[in-house]
């Protein structure tokens, strides 16, 4: 069994710590945590590559254990309620049938620098847009302060949430989310990491940085 201690390592290390082992034909792991954030991506991370992961919370301290899933196992539900997945990139919903597809990274709250209502004024509009239109982006991370974006209760929230009704993958950096303290008010896609937003972006032909 391989064991990795992530302990107090930010993102995205546990998950990469993580993919090593599976890389080199590891099949069994027992992976200590203390932040829920890594917890979560590293139990998706394993998941997605077939394992059957079991996660336990004593006080604080995080325990993943994971080992090969059998055939039709399902994974095992989560311990606590988690923003809704977004669908797995390998099955592309219909909009990314056409030969160049497209992703967005979001790495601020506002769309342009000099004057700020209006660049508020301007994300709004650009979200309101893409969710609307035929060729919607194949994946929408939110970096920095653009994971303010995807707070409960606000209007870019709606239009995420739009997105994702169309099958977009909308992906919020953890570490950013951890950093504003808002991780428990994110109403609009996943919570993810470094390793995971740039594999996913880079699965699109172009990408747009705002």
């Amino acid at each position: 069994m391989k064991k990795i201690d992530a302990r107090g390592k930010p993102c995205p290390q546990p998950v990469m710590l993580t993919k090593a082992g599976v890389d080199a034909g590891e099949k069994e792991f027992e992976i200590l945590l203390d932040n829920p954030v890594s917890a979560s991506n590293v139990t998706r991370y394993l998941e997605g590559q077939g394992f059957s992961v079991l996660l336990k919370d004593d006080d604080g301290l995080l325990t993943i254990k994971a080992e090969p899933r059998k055939p039709g196992q399902k994974p095992a539900p989560k311990p606590a309620p988690k923003p809704a997945p977004t669908p797995p990139l390998a099955n592309l919903p219909p909009h990314v049938a056409a030969k160049e597809t497209f992703s967005v990274l979001v790495t601020a709250g506002v769309l342009g620098r000099d004057d700020r209502n209006l660049g508020e004024v301007l994300m709004k509009g650009f979200l309101g847009t893409i969710s609307q239109i035929d060729s919607a982006p194949l994946v929408v991370a939110l970096m920095n302060e653009g994971v303010k974006l995807a707070l409960q209760g606000s209007a870019t929230c709606d239009h995420l949430k739009d997105l994702e009704k169309k099958g977009v993958s909308i992906l919020v950096c953890g570490t950013c989310t951890n950093h504003f303290g808002i991780t428990e008010q994110i109403g609009a896609g996943v919570i993810s990491n470094m390793f995971e937003i740039i594999e996913s972006i880079n699965k699109a032909s172009k990408v747009i940085t705002l």
